[in-house]
Protein backbone atom coordinates (compact mmCIF):
# COMPACT_ATOMS: atom_id res chain seq x y z
CA UNK A 1 0.00 0.00 0.00
CA UNK A 2 2.61 2.90 0.82
CA UNK A 3 5.66 3.27 -1.37
CA UNK A 4 8.77 3.15 0.65
CA UNK A 5 11.35 0.51 1.68
CA UNK A 6 12.13 2.42 5.09
CA UNK A 7 8.95 1.83 7.00
CA UNK A 8 10.36 0.48 9.98
CA UNK A 9 12.75 4.11 10.68
CA UNK A 10 10.16 6.31 10.76
CA UNK A 11 8.92 7.83 13.91
CA UNK A 12 6.85 10.44 13.04
CA UNK A 13 4.81 11.10 9.99
CA UNK A 14 2.82 14.49 8.57
CA UNK A 15 -0.50 13.42 6.40
CA UNK A 16 -1.68 15.07 3.68
CA UNK A 17 -1.88 16.47 -0.09
CA UNK A 18 1.18 19.14 0.56
CA UNK A 19 0.39 20.96 -2.70
CA UNK A 20 3.00 24.18 -3.07
CA UNK A 21 4.75 23.30 0.82
CA UNK A 22 3.62 26.50 1.48
CA UNK A 23 3.83 28.40 4.61
CA UNK A 24 1.14 26.62 6.46
CA UNK A 25 2.12 23.17 5.26
CA UNK A 26 5.95 24.42 6.82
CA UNK A 27 4.65 24.51 10.33
CA UNK A 28 3.50 20.65 9.88
CA UNK A 29 7.14 19.90 8.23
CA UNK A 30 8.62 21.27 11.80
CA UNK A 31 6.96 19.11 14.04
CA UNK A 32 8.79 16.11 12.44
CA UNK A 33 12.27 14.79 13.84
CA UNK A 34 14.83 13.67 12.12
CA UNK A 35 13.43 10.25 11.05
CA UNK A 36 10.07 12.18 9.77
CA UNK A 37 8.33 11.81 6.90
CA UNK A 38 5.59 13.33 4.64
CA UNK A 39 2.64 10.95 3.78
CA UNK A 40 1.13 12.00 0.60
CA UNK A 41 -2.20 11.35 -0.12
CA UNK A 42 -3.62 13.14 -3.15
CA UNK A 43 -7.03 12.94 -4.33
CA UNK A 44 -7.72 15.95 -5.88
CA UNK A 45 -6.93 15.84 -10.14
CA UNK A 46 -5.60 18.50 -12.17
CA UNK A 47 -2.69 21.27 -12.61
CA UNK A 48 -0.61 21.00 -9.07
CA UNK A 49 1.60 23.45 -7.68
CA UNK A 50 4.06 21.13 -7.57
CA UNK A 51 5.03 17.18 -8.24
CA UNK A 52 6.23 15.01 -5.43
CA UNK A 53 9.44 15.18 -6.10
CA UNK A 54 9.69 18.94 -5.65
CA UNK A 55 7.09 18.22 -2.60
CA UNK A 56 10.51 15.95 -1.68
CA UNK A 57 12.82 18.84 -2.56
CA UNK A 58 11.36 21.46 -0.92
CA UNK A 59 10.35 19.71 3.03
CA UNK A 60 13.54 17.51 2.94
CA UNK A 61 12.25 14.61 4.16
CA UNK A 62 11.28 11.73 2.50
CA UNK A 63 7.68 11.57 0.29
CA UNK A 64 5.65 8.56 0.72
CA UNK A 65 2.76 7.87 -1.85
CA UNK A 66 -0.41 6.59 -0.88
CA UNK A 67 -2.87 6.26 -3.94
CA UNK A 68 -6.22 7.65 -2.92
CA UNK A 69 -8.13 5.12 -4.64
CA UNK A 70 -6.12 2.47 -2.02
CA UNK A 71 -7.85 4.11 0.93
CA UNK A 72 -11.04 5.81 -0.11
CA UNK A 73 -13.41 2.78 1.30
CA UNK A 74 -11.42 2.16 4.04
CA UNK A 75 -13.09 2.83 7.82
CA UNK A 76 -10.69 5.44 9.53
CA UNK A 77 -10.21 2.62 12.47
CA UNK A 78 -8.71 0.82 9.49
CA UNK A 79 -6.81 2.86 7.77
CA UNK A 80 -5.35 3.95 11.07
CA UNK A 81 -4.84 0.09 12.14
CA UNK A 82 -2.98 -0.17 8.27
CA UNK A 83 -0.98 2.90 9.04
CA UNK A 84 0.37 1.22 12.70
CA UNK A 85 0.72 -2.31 10.70
CA UNK A 86 3.50 -0.27 7.84
CA UNK A 87 5.14 1.91 10.18
CA UNK A 88 5.77 -0.54 13.17
CA UNK A 89 7.79 2.35 15.25
CA UNK A 90 5.74 5.45 14.33
CA UNK A 91 5.13 6.74 17.42
CA UNK A 92 3.48 10.77 16.22
CA UNK A 93 1.70 11.61 13.45
CA UNK A 94 1.12 15.29 12.60
CA UNK A 95 -1.87 16.62 10.96
CA UNK A 96 -3.80 20.01 9.57
CA UNK A 97 -6.68 21.23 12.04
CA UNK A 98 -9.09 20.67 8.67
CA UNK A 99 -7.71 16.81 8.44
CA UNK A 100 -10.25 14.05 7.71
CA UNK A 101 -9.81 10.36 6.64
CA UNK A 102 -12.12 7.47 6.79
CA UNK A 103 -14.77 6.27 4.31
CA UNK A 104 -16.85 9.40 3.29
CA UNK A 105 -14.34 11.91 5.41
CA UNK A 106 -16.52 10.45 8.67
CA UNK A 107 -13.68 11.17 11.23
CA UNK A 108 -11.14 13.76 11.92
CA UNK A 109 -8.13 15.38 13.62
CA UNK A 110 -8.95 15.21 16.72
CA UNK A 111 -10.23 11.26 16.59
CA UNK A 112 -6.61 9.78 15.64
CA UNK A 113 -4.91 9.71 18.92
CA UNK A 114 -8.13 8.04 20.52
CA UNK A 115 -8.46 5.91 18.01
CA UNK A 116 -4.96 4.71 17.69
CA UNK A 117 -3.20 5.34 20.52
CA UNK A 118 -0.73 7.56 18.50
CA UNK A 119 0.34 10.74 19.94
CA UNK A 120 -1.31 13.08 17.70
CA UNK A 121 -0.18 16.97 16.95
CA UNK A 122 -2.50 18.97 14.96
CA UNK A 123 -1.48 22.31 13.84
CA UNK A 124 -4.18 25.02 14.47
CA UNK A 125 -4.37 27.12 10.41
CA UNK A 126 -1.80 29.39 9.41
CA UNK A 127 -2.75 32.68 8.62
CA UNK A 128 -0.77 35.48 6.95
CA UNK A 129 -2.29 39.18 7.32
CA UNK A 130 -5.28 37.13 9.00
CA UNK A 131 -6.00 35.35 5.91
CA UNK A 132 -5.45 31.46 5.72
CA UNK A 133 -2.75 30.07 3.78
CA UNK A 134 -4.46 27.28 1.75
CA UNK A 135 -3.43 25.89 -1.71
CA UNK A 136 -6.51 26.95 -3.29
CA UNK A 137 -6.33 30.30 -2.03
CA UNK A 138 -2.71 30.91 -3.72
CA UNK A 139 -4.32 29.07 -7.25
CA UNK A 140 -6.94 31.51 -7.06
CA UNK A 141 -4.28 34.13 -7.10
CA UNK A 142 -1.98 32.62 -9.81
CA UNK A 143 -5.13 32.81 -11.46
CA UNK A 144 -5.55 36.41 -10.91
CA UNK A 145 -2.07 37.37 -12.09
CA UNK A 146 -0.98 38.26 -8.61
CA UNK A 147 2.27 36.49 -8.16
CA UNK A 148 3.38 38.85 -5.42
CA UNK A 149 0.77 37.39 -3.42
CA UNK A 150 1.23 33.95 -3.91
CA UNK A 151 4.61 33.82 -3.46
CA UNK A 152 4.03 35.53 -0.16
CA UNK A 153 1.70 32.65 0.35
CA UNK A 154 3.72 29.99 -0.42
CA UNK A 155 6.79 31.51 1.40
CA UNK A 156 9.31 31.40 -1.78
CA UNK A 157 9.17 31.99 -5.72
CA UNK A 158 6.59 29.92 -7.54
CA UNK A 159 8.07 28.07 -10.09
CA UNK A 160 7.53 25.24 -12.56
CA UNK A 161 9.63 22.98 -15.04
CA UNK A 162 9.11 21.55 -18.29
CA UNK A 163 10.56 19.94 -21.16
CA UNK A 164 12.57 22.08 -23.50
CA UNK A 165 10.49 22.33 -26.73
CA UNK A 166 11.87 23.82 -30.33
CA UNK A 167 9.95 27.38 -30.99
CA UNK A 168 9.36 29.23 -34.04
CA UNK A 169 12.78 30.45 -34.10
CA UNK A 170 11.90 33.93 -33.85
CA UNK A 171 14.10 35.23 -31.14
CA UNK A 172 17.36 33.55 -32.43
CA UNK A 173 16.42 35.84 -35.41
CA UNK A 174 16.55 38.77 -33.15
CA UNK A 175 19.59 37.92 -31.16
CA UNK A 176 17.08 37.04 -28.24
CA UNK A 177 17.66 33.65 -26.48
CA UNK A 178 14.61 31.85 -26.10
CA UNK A 179 13.82 28.63 -24.11
CA UNK A 180 10.17 27.03 -25.43
CA UNK A 181 8.44 25.06 -22.39
CA UNK A 182 6.13 22.25 -22.61
CA UNK A 183 4.68 21.84 -18.66
CA UNK A 184 1.58 19.74 -18.47
CA UNK A 185 1.56 19.28 -14.68
CA UNK A 186 1.59 22.47 -13.32
CA UNK A 187 -0.99 25.32 -12.77
CA UNK A 188 -0.05 28.20 -14.92
CA UNK A 189 -0.49 31.81 -14.01
CA UNK A 190 -2.99 34.07 -15.61
CA UNK A 191 -2.12 34.61 -18.93
CA UNK A 192 0.46 37.27 -19.44
CA UNK A 193 3.99 38.73 -18.96
CA UNK A 194 6.13 37.84 -16.19
CA UNK A 195 9.89 38.37 -15.18
CA UNK A 196 11.36 35.58 -14.19
CA UNK A 197 14.21 33.42 -13.33
CA UNK A 198 15.13 30.72 -15.70
CA UNK A 199 17.30 27.80 -13.96
CA UNK A 200 18.92 25.54 -17.06
CA UNK A 201 21.94 23.17 -16.78
CA UNK A 202 22.77 24.06 -13.04
CA UNK A 203 22.70 28.29 -14.02
CA UNK A 204 20.63 30.68 -13.61
CA UNK A 205 19.41 33.73 -15.59
CA UNK A 206 17.33 37.16 -15.39
CA UNK A 207 14.74 36.82 -17.79
CA UNK A 208 11.24 37.81 -19.17
CA UNK A 209 8.23 35.04 -19.47
CA UNK A 210 5.45 34.88 -21.83
CA UNK A 211 2.53 32.53 -20.89
CA UNK A 212 -0.18 32.78 -23.11
CA UNK A 213 -1.33 32.46 -26.93
CA UNK A 214 1.26 33.99 -29.65
CA UNK A 215 -0.20 36.43 -31.98
CA UNK A 216 1.84 34.47 -34.54
CA UNK A 217 0.53 31.82 -34.76
CA UNK A 218 -2.02 31.76 -32.17
CA UNK A 219 -0.84 28.61 -30.36
CA UNK A 220 -0.75 28.47 -26.85
CA UNK A 221 3.07 28.91 -25.45
CA UNK A 222 4.92 29.25 -22.67
CA UNK A 223 8.06 30.71 -24.01
CA UNK A 224 11.21 32.56 -21.57
CA UNK A 225 13.29 35.33 -22.99
CA UNK A 226 17.09 35.36 -21.95
CA UNK A 227 17.94 39.42 -20.75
Amino acid sequence: MFTTTLKNNIKTLAIGCFDGVHLGHRKLIECLDDSGALLIIDKFKGKKLCTNQDKAFLAQKEIIELDFENIKALDGKDFLQALKEEFVNLERIVVGFDFSFGKNRSYKAKDIEALSGIKTTIIDEFKLDGVGVHASLIKEYLTQGDIKKANSFLGRNYAIKGKLIKGQGLGSKELFATLNLECEEYFLPKNGVYASIVSFHDKRYKSVSFVGVRSSDMQFAIESHII
